[in-house]
Order: structure tokens, then sequence, then C-alpha cells
């Protein structure tokens, strides 16, 4: 099911009710960039700490947009079976009141949406807006100033267009008359209805539905009349709940509680704090915080599928589709009990019928399916196959209960972000030190390249003729200590913090020359005293 600003407000009751009803909700969502490249070091490292890599995500985010969200609301029915109402939501930032929003494109990322059918025209004519918390309070103190102002061209545009028509109607109109304006999208009709009464005092104006809004001439008292009256559609908070636009949905997630599922879900939770609650936090933990407030629950199919491809014979995957494929054929399980039963509802039957990788309902369909197969998995080998015939969400949830609220952290310092308590290390492979050894000063990047033919590795240098080297993998640490343990000019050691570490190495020399000192001084004052 495809939403977009024209249809939003119509959709919003029936999205309600439908999260209120659901056992949980998955999420996906599609950028204009992944990983800004504004400025050095800014790329995912396995020297990262997680607060490092908040800083680094943090810059991304605030440069890029989202074009796309999906949820799929998974609703448990009787016998084991879930039906799913899978939406699309297109996305543009709200040009109303607000000052006008930035943001960057990035064109691997554009290349690749383009490349699984993203349809742009969507997203920039029928995307609909959304502002967070701050955004909304300076737009709420302009609204009753009357000092907010349109930001887009497009906008002004359709808005000059009706002004003229009722400027050179009014002056013929006698008191009573009405005319109508056509064709009006979203807030047009509010933004042409706030122009007109704000420009002309003997004006009256309604909405009528269908994209049109009535004009009608009246008498300066009658019109006084009129906006105390509690029946007028273009009331403040009505224009405000307009404005909000997908943030109205936001917060019923947020006031629902339910179970929020996704699938690396790390930059999807950035850009929901970011773009529909607060600006990000400077501090890791308060974002931390922040988001065990807002979603209390939360579930990574990432960090779910990890613990089945360590206890099941899972083949390699490298997608969300994969696995999902993996899942529904009967390999890891051909004598268990049957799998919950997932039903799409007809409004997105479609992905029944044909794949649709990275758009952004179908993923999120993927995921919330992946968590219900996964757990069904885990809770078959954790009873040994003695599983209910029809075990609840409830049982679900409780053999995935290590995973919860525990979000993929890819290529770290540790393997995922606690939402709701102390984040773990991870345990990789040694550190190796390169020492180099009659060439002249060399770069990361040339440390880098150097070893990139043979493994892929991170490098961090340690001192003017020392590096790093991080993986993740055993068995490219071995293959470069079996090649460059005895290279003439680039030996591979692996690393000693009490040998390497030049704060440990200046310690030692600062406590040699004390120790020499010292020594001096005992046979010195030793020979005095003969």
């Amino acid at each position: 099911m495809e939403v977009g600003a024209e249809g939003f407000a119509r959709s919003l009751p029936l999205l309600r009710h439908r999260i209120l009803r659901a056992v949980f909700v998955a999420l996906d969502m599609e950028f204009t960039g992944l990983h800004s490249t504004s400025s050095q070091n800014n790329e995912p490292s396995l020297f990262d700490s997680p607060a490092e890599r908040y800083v680094k995500a943090r810059q991304s985010v605030q440069r890029f947009a989202p074009v796309q969200l999906g949820l799929a609301i998974f609703s448990e029915e009787n016998s084991n079976k879930y039906v799913v109402h899978s939406y699309n939501f297109f996305l543009f930032p709200s040009t109303l009141g607000v000052r006008d929003v930035e943001f960057t494109l990035s064109a691997s990322s554009i290349q690749f949406l383009s490349h699984y059918g993203f349809d742009y025209n969507k997203f920039l004519k029928d995307g609909i807006p959304y502002m967070n918390e701050v955004q909304e309070e300076i737009f709420r103190q302009q609204l009753l100033a009357g000092t907010w102002k349109i930001c887009s061209y497009a906008d002004r545009d359709v808005l000059k267009k009706a002004i003229e028509e009722v400027t050179s109607w009014i002056v013929t109109a006698k008191e009573g008359d009405t005319m109508i304006l056509q064709d009006l999208n979203g807030y047009h009709i509010f933004e042409v209805q706030l122009i007109l009464r704000q420009a002309l005092e003997n004006v009256w104006t309604e909405p009528l539905g269908d994209k049109k809004v009535m004009v009608k001439k009246v008498s300066p008292k009658h019109r006084e009349l009129l906006e105390n009256s509690p029946y007028d559609h273009c009331q403040k908070k009505l224009i405000l709940l307009s404005a909000r636009g997908f943030t109205n949905l936001f917060h019923i997630l947020v006031k629902a509680k339910k179970p929020l599922v996704g699938h690396n879900m790390l930059m999807d939770l950035m850009h929901l704090h970011d773009k529909f609650y607060r600006p990000l936090p400077e501090s890791y933990e308060e974002f931390k915080r922040n988001i065990h407030s807002l979603f209390p629950v939360i579930i990574d199919t990432k960090t779910v599928t990890k613990s089945v491809q360590k206890k099941c014979q899972f083949p390699r995957v490298s997608s969300l589709l994969e696995t999902y494929a993996v899942l529904c054929s009967s390999i890891l399980n051909p004598k268990g009990p049957p799998c919950p039963v997932i039903v799409l509802s007809s409004g997105c039957s479609r992905y029944a019928e044909k794949k649709s990788p990275h758009e952004a309902g179908y993923d999120a369909f993927l995921c919330g399916s992946v968590l219900l197969m996964s757990a069904h998995l885990l809770l078959s080998r954790s009873t040994d196959g003695a599983v209910e015939a029809e075990p609840s969400f409830s049982q679900y949830l409780t053999v995935l209960a290590e995973h919860v609220n525990k979000v993929n952290f890819i290529r770290g310092g540790v393997s995922s972000i606690n939402f709701s308590g102390e984040d773990s290390p991870c345990r990789h492979p040694p550190a190796l030190v390169v020492h180099v050894r009659g060439w002249p000063e060399l770069t990361e990047r040339e440390i880098y390249r150097e070893f990139e033919a043979l493994c892929r590795f991170d490098v961090r240098q340690l001192s003017k003729n020392q590096f790093i080297l991080l993986s993740n993998k055993y068995r490219q640490v071995r293959l470069v200590l079996r090649d460059y343990r005895h290279h003439p000019h680039l030996p591979v050691s692996v690393y000693r913090h009490w040998r390497h570490s030049p704060g440990v190495s200046c310690l030692l020399q600062i406590s040699g020359i004390v120790a020499l000192w010292s020594l001096l001084a005992f046979a010195l004052g030793g020979a005095r005293s003969c």
C-alpha cells in the first residue's frame, strides 16, 4: 500500500487502529545517502567505539534525508497465524513555516535505489511532510505571531495563482457571493486560506474537499464572528496537525509501545530520532536513553539471525532476502512443528507474487517474517522440538529475550549496541602491528593498499613507523602473519600493548631514567660516606 501526502490524513485513523491491534511493527527506511564523505575518516572502522561511531553516523544523519519509510503491521490471529498490512510512505521535509531544509544526495545511493525501481517523482511531488519537536515549536510561534512563511517556490506559484483569481473576483463580487478555488493539494489548502484571510479582511474561506476551497465575500463584522467559531476548519491547531504530517504517525507508534523490529537498524533509529522527535544529541548515552524511552522493546533481526547461524546449520547469506528464503525452506528444521502462517493482506498481495527488494514496505515485511521464523526455530531448538502446535507471540518474545534492545553494530568495537544496558565488547582476532623499515614515511592509505589485495584490514597509525591492523576474520590474520612475518620492509607481528603502545613505551623509558638516576644517587651517596 503506497501512501503519499495527498492520502495520508485519510489513512491515519485506520493506521492507528491497526497499530493498536498489532503484536509488533516492523520498520525499514531508505535514505538519500548513508555515510557522509564531507569529513575525513568518517567511514565505519573496527577501531570505532560505539560513541565514536555515533559521532560519525550523526554527521551523516544530519546531512541526508529519508525518502521512504516502510511499516509492516503484524496482527496475531488464531491458530498461529499472522496477518500483515505493509505500507510504503514517501517522505519529504515540510516546507511550511520552518526554515528551508537542506539535505544531501549521495550519487551511489540514488543510483542504487533507482536500480531497484524507486519512484523519485513520488518522493518529490507527493512526499508526506514531517518535522521534529524543535521545528514544530518554531512553526507554532510563527503561526501565533503571523510571521510564518512559505519556503517552496512551487508552493508560491500555486498560491500566487489562487490569490490573483480571488483579488480579480472580489472587485466586482457582492457580499455573500462565493467562488471556488480548484486543484489545491496537501497543505496548499491551509496556506491559501491563511494568506487570503491575512490579506483581505472581507473574505472567508472554507475547504470543500476534493482539492477545493470556497471563498466567500463577507462583512468585517461577520468575519469576526466566523473567526471565533469552533467549526472553523482553518484553526491553528489543525494547520499544525497538517504541517506535522508523518510525525503524527510517529507519535502513534511511540504511544502504542509495540515491539519495534528492524534489520541493521541503527541508522533507522537515528533518523527516527532526528527527523520526528528531536535533533540528535551530542551525547551517545543520551541518544540511547531517548530511544529506549520512545521504544522500550526493539528487536534487530540481524542480531537474531547471527544467533540462529551459530546454533543451526545455516548457509552463508548476504542479504535479508536470502535469509528469508533460507528460513522459508525446510532445510533448517525439517521434522519440527510448522512455522507460523504469515498472510499478506489483500492491499499488499503483490509482495506475495513478486520480490521487491529495497522497497521499504517489502523489506519491512521480510524483516517481520524473518523475526517470526527465527523465533520459531530458536524455540524449537531450545525445547528439543517439543514446541506447542500453536506457540503465541509472547512465547517467541521469551526465547528472543537475550536479543531484545540489542542492535547490530557493523564493523566496530562491540557486536551490538544495548539500548537498555551496557554495551558488551566484541571478541575480534588479535590486532597486528606493522613495522616500516628502510622505506620513506608511509600513510595509513598506503599501508591499506599494500594489504588490500590479500585481505581487508582497518589501519591506524601507532607511531612514525608503526601501524596497527585490525580484521574481523581469523583467517586473514593468519594469512598476513604467514606472508609478512619476515618481510624485509614491512614485518608484521601480533600487537602486544605492553610492548608496542607508545604510552607504555614512554612510561617504561621514564621509569628507566628515574631508576638510573636513583642508582647513580645511591652510588654517589655511598662513595661520599666512604
